[in-house]
């Protein structure tokens, strides 16, 4: 790991109001950052489930027309995956334990750490409801685009909204269809196109899990996909995903994403790391380095206990000249910050080629 040159806890579930009445906040976490002017901008994963207890009953929330709806299940027709999800038993389909939506927070505090509640985000329409999740945000020229997870009964797919304010926002849909999350922007275009980073989650597994690249003339079509890196290493052996959009640096786009290692217990989540990645500056699909550590773990008492312990997950960096600030979700309960050197950072990677990389993987 490297040592962290500072780092706070910004939000946790007792600083944010239920969306209504009969709803209990359970995170607020997985944050999107950006600059307006000089202040801070944060849209927040904000997850809620029914306060009320029925004995052998499970509630499952879910978004319709504005507002959170609940089906009540019996726990025997319910297999229990992990704190988030569970499978209908005569099925297999799957339902989240909670439904999130976005919120809008606003910081003029020169470190970003201390917040007001704006507004909020809530779903909209049938591919959004069982909750908006994992917002990103970049900037490209005057506007923020942000994508985000809708999710459904068709799966997690990824969708994208526009602003010029980080007020108000237009809906551009899906982007990404089910199963694909993670998607993160380049800030420019590169050789005539827009340039994402994203996470296919395929039923099927061949390989270890990957972060493939897309280019798009528009911004809604994406196409040209090509693999960039797999997760090889223990730390990253169950999940990997894109965390933070790339900043631009001397020695190209450089950009932090996570891993989480395979959990040993049933019905638990593995623990989630982060670590770093750069990419040539012309040939985004080209990997100029990579962690073989991971960079950050979960060490802090918000980081280790929560809905989901164990947990560290970038989704946004703020590039400080020598200094590198990092937000992100600690235990899918908290948002947090800390701070990093981008030298120390960038001191760590291992470096290979590309093709080195993939035959890692093959």
């Amino acid at each position: 790991m490297i040592q962290r040159r500072s780092d706070s806890l910004l939000l946790q579930p007792c600083d944010v109001h239920p969306s209504q009445v009969g709803l209990q906040v359970i995170g607020v976490f997985n944050p999107a950052v950006a600059m307006l002017g000089d202040e801070y901008c944060m849209l927040a994963r904000v997850a809620e489930r029914p306060s009320e207890l029925r004995a052998g009953w499970t509630p499952l929330p879910r978004w319709r027309s504005g507002t959170t709806e609940v089906d009540w299940i019996r726990d025997e027709d319910l297999t229990h995956v992990d704190a988030r999800v569970v499978a209908m038993k005569n099925s297999g389909d799957l339902r989240l334990t909670s439904a999130s939506h976005l919120q809008i927070f606003r910081s003029m505090n020169s470190g970003g750490e201390r917040w007001e509640a704006v507004a909020a985000l809530l779903p909209e329409g049938p591919w959004e409801e069982y909750g908006i999740e994992d917002p990103r945000i970049t900037r490209i020229d005057n506007t923020y685009w942000i994508t985000y997870v809708a999710v459904s009964r068709s799966g997690a797919a990824t969708a994208l909204m526009s602003s010029t304010d980080l007020l108000t926002f237009h809906r551009h849909g899906i982007i990404f269809p089910s199963e694909n999350k993670d998607v993160v922007l380049f800030p420019d275009m590169i050789a005539g196109d827009f340039v994402a980073l994203h996470r296919p989650n395929p039923n099927s597994h061949f390989c270890p899990p990957q972060i493939w690249l897309a280019r798009s003339p528009d911004m809604i079509h994406w196409g040209r996909h090509e693999f960039v890196l797999g997760g090889v290493h223990a730390w990253e052996g169950d999940r990997v995903g894109s965390g933070t959009p790339p900043i631009l640096c001397d020695e190209g786009w450089l950009t932090l994403y996570h891993g989480s290692t395979r959990s040993t217990s049933v019905g638990t989540v593995g623990c989630y790391s982060a670590g770093a990645l750069l990419l040539d500056r012309d040939q985004p699909g080209r990997v100029l380095g990579r962690s073989s550590e991971p960079i950050m773990q979960p060490t802090t008492a918000f980081e280790l206990n929560g809905f989901v312990p164990n947990v560290v997950f970038p989704t946004a960096m703020l590039d400080r000249g020598d200094e590198l600030q990092v937000f992100y979700g600690a235990a899918d309960a908290c948002v947090a910050s800390a701070c990093f050197s981008k030298q120390s950072v960038l001191d760590s990677l291992q470096r290979k080629t590309s093709a080195e990389y993939y035959n890692e993987i093959t």
